[in-house]
């Protein structure tokens, strides 16, 4: 993947356009779109501005690393309860999930945090 294609989805993911971007980022939209068609590269400073905007980082964009290098401890433990309650295995225990209301959720989530916690001590 292209760092244009990598910029593209990463501004896609966070719902915004690209006059929206380049506003907050004080970035002309015409460059910018040259960036996501990965026609023109930006310079360092405007390749640090958009990885810290993005949350990622530098070597993500540019193609150096597969995944996010950046992510919140709330998301990857979001990610890893998603992993968790979505495991073909466990849905077998608890079929009724996709139907569980939030105070069901919020205790499977509890149920989740303490078995990762045994896990770590």
């Amino acid at each position: 993947m292209q760092y244009g294609d990598k910029l593209r989805n990463l501004r896609e993911k966070l719902g915004l356009s690209q006059k929206e971007l380049t506003d907050r980022l004080n970035i002309n939209r015409s460059t910018y779109a040259r960036y996501e068609t990965s026609s023109t590269q930006p310079d360092f400073d405007t390749l640090k501005k958009l990885a810290d905007f993005f949350e990622v980082s530098t070597d993500y964009i540019l193609g150096h690393e597969s995944k996010l290098s950046h992510q919140s401890q709330a998301e990857k433990e979001d990610d890893d309860f998603q992993a968790f309650i979505n495991d073909p295995e466990l849905q077998v225990w608890y079929k009724e999930l996709p139907k569980s209301d939030e105070e069901e959720l919020r205790k499977l989530r509890m149920i989740w945090e303490m078995i990762k916690n045994e896990k770590n001590h």
